[in-house]
Formats: structure tokens, sequence, C-alpha cells
């Protein structure tokens, strides 16, 4: 009997958690919210969402309460096949109750809602609370009217009660949209992604060297010359919103609570303006719109009145396209050179009685200042702005790390903190040897979410200063709406929720396993999203007598794979310790979320080598070098190419001029100190070594090297080939890189340069 006993109290303890756990597994959803809310309890049962509810709207004191009811019925639509309709007045069925309020006690953004069996109760304070609460509800939903918890029409909804309010008032996307050009129908649907984790504000990156993109009526030639250039590759690229595309883009964001803080970059990164007007400029031009990325010397003329008033009737129209209160100036990498030697600049500099061209450029920002005062807007710039002393009224966005807006703030400035370490969505998110090329640096999704918007050093009678952070999108190397995605999502998720939920309450665990309720989320809306992808070897893996291949990734993801050259499937072989291998292989492999979503195929090919036999020469130290004038894109290009020069170089220093293209053809010996496996790794357009060709970067955009790959060499001298192209391909120009090629033996972790006592001819 005791046992019996026994046996039924563990059937009372273990059965409600074996069916909660078995809930949660049939429902993700109930855990899966982001972001995560203030305070969230689940409840036993159901409400049956189907054609018989009814919204009630009660109390409204918000002109926007009916837009917001609009908003929610169109997405229940979605799922029923139908919208819901509207009661005014009680109904005895089942209903959604939306009572919006401005005399409660709640946060303007927060709202509490409470989900029992017969009906849904939605308390805000405004249309904006009460839009949150339905980016929580559509949570507690399917993903689409296909899932498989939708029955004969009917939604379960998880009972549950929320009391929810963000942390920052900022809660910030920026888009470039100069570098790379995107179109309306790409920017709302991003809108609709932000406005599901409660983003409230885009920051639309306008203006660059590279591109206008904003029509300016009385300024035609922004548009007309300033929005094209022409590539290294030699095609014309461009592309801008008119101000109805503009008109489109605001309203609809609007309608999602979200605000569009538009930028005009000044005084710097202006070189898209100059070419279309280059009397702005201290030189007077000619220019040509920027086609390859960095910093430009050519800025505005801060010695010109006429560049304030061209300034003044941008900003005027800018004004009145945009409703925020906000309008961001850039101010940031503004080079002084043109300035130091422009005698209109130097003149402002002594007629206003100024130190140097650091306090020209706070002149000219305050100057700004006042012009966007005049049309009731406020500054945010860069943090550079506080350089020669900060506009009175501005908001500072500290990028280059946290300092600038501790000072801000120190200084009584409102900050909006982007520190590219944490916040850059541009920065490779996993191994440059295997994620698709990027500007640099390396930001995980950990590492993203882990990031606290109030910097340690900042006292806390200083926190109210800091509004919130900021994701930023930079597109010198995102050349497809699907390639901004991947670099974008999930990185962009993990900061909505470093903004909006309790810094006490954020796990990264919990994080990445409420993920996977929102991954067929982003799936129904088409986004293309970053899966981890395995990283390890290369994708040629040379061997005399075996091999032990290790994978990892940057999150726990599962990883399979397949030996036999079919493509992973979810249940193939799954990776868990390392590889030996001593036959040639096709190894394929690929990570594994776990909603099912796998990420692209590496395919890695190794291959069983003798090692190849060195040659037996006499030679002398440098090379030889054979080159050409001429722009050439593809190393088939050099079949045209004319009057080749040659000489002797000792070593691969060698810089190229990116002003003159051409090519080089550098061809010798590499001197192999013990016989093994050696890995090279090279963004030289071809590497050849021993008479095969080891590397290929040919026509693809050289920022790092991503084609590593390896050969067995016996001791001593093998014949070595490097094809070097000095062009710009995506805006790089491979002369940045000069004649780079290094080398490490097989059980080595890092490459070394391959020195020039190595190198002969």
């Amino acid at each position: 009997m005791k046992r019996m006993r026994n046996f039924l109290m563990f059937c009372l303890v273990i059965f409600p958690f074996a069916v909660l756990m078995s809930s949660c597994d049939r429902e993700p959803s109930v855990a899966g919210i982001v972001p995560k809310p203030v305070d969230l309890k689940v409840h036993a049962g159901h409400f049956q969402l189907d054609s018989t509810v009814r919204i009630v709207l009660q109390n409204t004191t918000d002109s926007k309460s009916g837009m917001v009811v609009t908003y929610l019925n169109a997405k229940i639509s979605e799922l029923l096949g139908s919208p819901l309709r509207i009661a005014e007045k009680k109904v005895r069925g089942p209903r959604i109750i939306i009572n919006i309020d401005s005399t409660l006690n709640l946060h303007p953004e927060g709202y509490e809602m409470k989900v029992a069996r017969k009906r849904i109760t939605i308390t805000a304070k405004t249309a904006q609370g009460a839009f949150y609460s339905f980016q929580t509800l559509l949570q507690l939903m399917p993903p689409s009217a296909s899932s498989p918890e939708i029955r004969k029409g009917v939604v379960p909804v998880p009972c549950i009660t929320v009391k929810d309010y963000p942390r920052f008032s900022y809660r910030g996307m920026h888009l470039d949209v100069c570098r790379h050009f995107f179109p309306v129908e790409f920017i709302l649907k991003q809108l609709d992604i932000m406005a599901m984790y409660k983003l409230n504000t885009f920051h639309w990156h306008l203006t660059e060297d590279q591109g206008w993109r904003i029509e300016i009526k009385k300024y035609p030639l922004l548009t007309q010359i300033g929005s094209k250039r022409t590539e290294g590759e030699g095609f014309e690229y461009g592309g801008y919103y008119t101000q109805e595309d503009i008109r489109r883009v605001v309203q609809y964001a609007e309608e999602r609570f979200i605000r569009v803080i538009p930028e005009i970059e000044m005084p710097g990164h202006a070189l898209a303006a100059l070419t279309a007007y280059p009397q702005l400029s201290c030189t007077g031009g000619p220019f040509k719109v920027r086609n390859f990325w960095g910093v430009e010397e050519n800025v505005f003329c801060a010695g010109r009145e006429e560049t304030f008033g061209f300034i003044s009737d941008v900003l005027t129209e800018v004004a009145a396209l945009f409703p925020s209160e906000y309008i961001h100036i850039g101010g940031d990498e503004c080079p002084k050179n043109r300035w130091k030697n422009c005698p209109r600049c130097q003149a402002r500099i002594r007629q206003e009685g100024l130190k140097d061209e650091a306090e020209l450029q706070s002149y000219f920002i305050k100057r700004v200042e006042k012009i966007l005062l005049s049309l009731g807007k406020k500054m945010i710039g860069w943090d550079e702005i506080l350089e020669g002393g900060l506009a009175p009224s501005a908001t500072v966005m500290s990028w280059r790390g946290e300092e600038g807006g501790i000072d801000a703030a120190m200084q009584g400035h409102n900050v909006i903190m982007t520190p590219g370490n944490w916040v850059y969505l541009d920065h490779y998110q996993g191994s440059p040897k295997v994620e698709p090329v990027a500007i640099g640096g390396f930001t995980t999704l950990e590492e993203s979410y882990n990031y606290d918007p109030l910097p340690e050093k900042l006292p806390a009678d200083r926190h109210h200063y800091v509004l919130g952070c900021q994701g930023n999108i930079w597109t010198e190397y995102m050349y497809t709406p699907e390639k901004v995605e991947y670099m974008a999502y999930p990185r962009i998720i993990a900061l909505a929720e470093v903004n909006w939920s309790p810094k006490e309450s954020r796990n990264y665990a919990d994080f990445l396993a409420r993920m996977n309720n929102q991954y067929p989320r982003l799936d129904v809306r088409g986004i293309n999203y970053h899966i981890p992808l395995p990283e390890g070897p290369p994708d040629f893996v040379a061997f005399i007598d075996s091999v032990t291949l290790s994978f990892s990734s940057t999150r726990p993801v599962k990883m399979v794979y397949t030996t036999d050259g079919s493509d992973p499937s979810e249940t193939s072989r799954e990776y868990s310790e390392p590889l030996t291998l001593r036959e040639n292989t096709i190894l394929k492999i690929r990570s594994v979320l776990p909603t099912g979503k796998m990420s692209k195929v590496r395919t890695i090919t190794i291959e069983k080598q003798t090692p190849a036999s060195a040659l037996q020469v006499t030679s002398r130290a440098g090379l030889l070098m054979k080159s050409a004038d001429g722009n050439f894109i593809r190393v088939g290009d050099l079949e045209n190419a004319k009057n080749w020069k040659q000489q002797i170089i000792q070593d691969l220093s060698l810089r190229f001029n990116r002003e003159k293209p051409s090519a080089a053809v550098i061809t010798g010996y590499i001197d192999v100190p013990e016989t093994g496996v050696y890995y090279f790794s090279s963004d030289n357009d071809q590497v050849w070594i021993a008479n095969r060709l080891l590397i290929n970067n040919d026509g693809e955009v050289k920022r790092f090297s991503r084609h590593d790959s390896s050969i067995a060499l016996e001791k001593g001298k093998h014949a070595l080939k490097i094809v070097f192209l000095n062009n710009t391909i995506g805006g790089w120009p491979s002369a940045w890189n000069g004649l780079t090629l290094q080398w490490k033996k097989e059980g080595e972790q890092e490459y070394k340069p391959v020195g020039k006592e190595c190198l002969s001819y």
C-alpha cells in the first residue's frame, strides 16, 4: 500500500509537469514570446478563436484606436480566412475586449492582457500600447493558416496573463540604402518585422558618397546625377525614392507605430551631392559618384554661404516629408584636408574666431542645428559631432564604442547607443572563411543579445539620457535584399529584446529556445535569416595517410552530414565527434535548427595525395612579374592584354595604384621546408602551386580570403604562379589587398605570410 501511495504521489507531481511539457511541445508559443514580456503567467485552458468571436472596443480615448483594431483584424483574417465582426456594445459570447484609456496608470507603450477561456481582455493607455499587445497575442497563435494547430477554423490561444512595457523608449533599426539601393516593397517588409518585435524607430540612411537616394524637387540633379554611379565592373548602378515613395513608407510605418528618421549626411559623405552640384565643394570639382567604399576627401565647403542655403532648402523639403521630431545629419568621418587648403574655409575660421578645422566642423553643425530648430526638428548626429563642441540640442548616436555616448550623457545630452562591437549587423556573425563576404568585424548573435545599452562607467544619475540602442545595417557588401536579411536576422531580434525586456530577465539560452517559435513566423514572411554554418576545414582538404576533421558553429545547433555525395537531410548522420577519413571523400555537411530548417550545404572535397615532387632547379632570390595596364575583371580577360612589361620583385609586398587598373602575373618557386600537407590562404585572383590551381577567387569580391585550400608537397622547390587583377569588384579595390599569400603546415593553428626567403625564380 505504501508503494501504491508513493506511486500515486509520484503521478500527482510528475503528471501535471509532463502534461505541461507535452503542451509546450505542441504549443511552443506559450513560452516563445519575443521580446520577453516583463511578467507572464500561463494558465490552464485555451481561448478558441473562430468566426463567432467579436471584437469589442471600449472606453477608447485615442484617435488611432480604430486603426489598430483594423490591423489586428487583418492579421486574424489571415488565419481564419475572414475578419471578425466589430461589436459596438457588450456581447455575451466569446470576445476580444480592447480598452484604450489615457487615464490609466500604465506606461504609454505598455499593456496588460488576459487570455481566458471565454474572452481576451487587452488594456492599454494608448493605441500604441494596444498595438504591442497584439504583437504578443499574435505570437500565441500559429504562424499561418496552414499550421496544423488550426483545425476546422478554430485557432487555439493559450490562457495567459501578461503585464508588459519597454525598458527603453528608442528601439531602432538603421538601414543604409546608399551603398546599395532597396525597393520600397522591401522597406515595407522590414517595417512589418520591426513591428512584430516592438521596434519603434527606422533610421533611413538616404545620402552618401555612393549615392543620393531621396528626391529633392528644388535640386533635381541630386537624383538625375547623384543617384547613379558607374561600378568598377563597368555597369551603371542607381535608384532613388520619389517623394511619393517616401510618403508611402512613412505612412506605412506610422500605422505600425514606427517613426522614420531620415539621415542626410553632412559635411562629409557628400560626394554624390557634390557630383551634382560641384560648386558646393572646396575645389569646384568635377567629381564622380564614388564607386568604392571608404572615406572620401571631398566634403561640403564650410566657407561657402551657398552650402548652407543648399542645406536649408534640402532640409526644408525633408522636414515636410517626415513627421518625426528628429532629422539625422550624419556628421561622421569628415576629413579636414580640403578645409585646411581652402581659402574660403580658412577665412571662415578667422571670421568666426575658431581655433581650427575641428571647431569649423562644430560651427557647421551648429548652423545646421539652427536650421533644423527653425523647421521644428531636433538634431541627431554620429558621435563625431562632439568634436569642437556639441550643438546645444543635439542627440548623439555613439558608434565608435561607448565613450562618445558617455561623454554626451555627462554633458546632459540624450544618447542612442550603437557601438560597432555589439550592434553593427554588417559584421561577420560566423567565420569569414565560410560566411558570405562582409565588411569585417565579428559580432555573434550572443554578443548582440548580451549587450547592455547602459555602460558600467556611466553614473546612475545619467542613465536617463540613454534613450536606447539601435542595430545598424551598413550595406557595402549586401548586394541583394536577401543578403540584408541574412545579416540582420536574428541579430536585430536579439536587439529588440535588449531594448524591451528587463535586463535581469534576459537569458541567452532561453532566448534561443524562444526563437524556435519565431523562425516559422519569419519563414511565413519570407525572411532569409541566418542559420549558423558548420565551421572548421576549408572546402578542399588534402591528406597523405589520413585526416581528422572537426566542426563547430557559433550557436548550439545540430549538424548533419553525408559522405555519398547526396545533400544531407534532417535524418542524415549527426555530427557528434571529429571525423577521421582515409579515402577520397565528398563530405557534405549542414546545420539544422530545432524547427527543421536547414542551412546551406557545405561541400568539402577530401583527397588523398602523394606529395608533389620537388623541382631540381637553380634559382635566384625574388620573383618574376609580368604586368599590363587595363581594367581586367576576369582572369580570362588577360587573353586580350597587350604591352606586357616584365620586372623582378623581391617579395610579395608590392602595392598597386587603385586609380590605374592593371594586371600582374607573378611566377617563380616556393621552397617548402619539409614534406607534408600545406594549407594556403590568399585573396589574389588565382594561386597555382605545383602546376595546380589551388585558390580561385576569379570574379569575386576579394575583401577576404574565403577559398583556402591545401596540397601535399615534398620538401624543396615547387612552381608558383599568382594572378593579381588590380580592379574594383563589388566596391572593393583589390589594390587595397596587395599580393597576399599565407600558409601553414597541417596541424598548425595560424596562417603566416610566405617570407621572401622561401621565394625564388
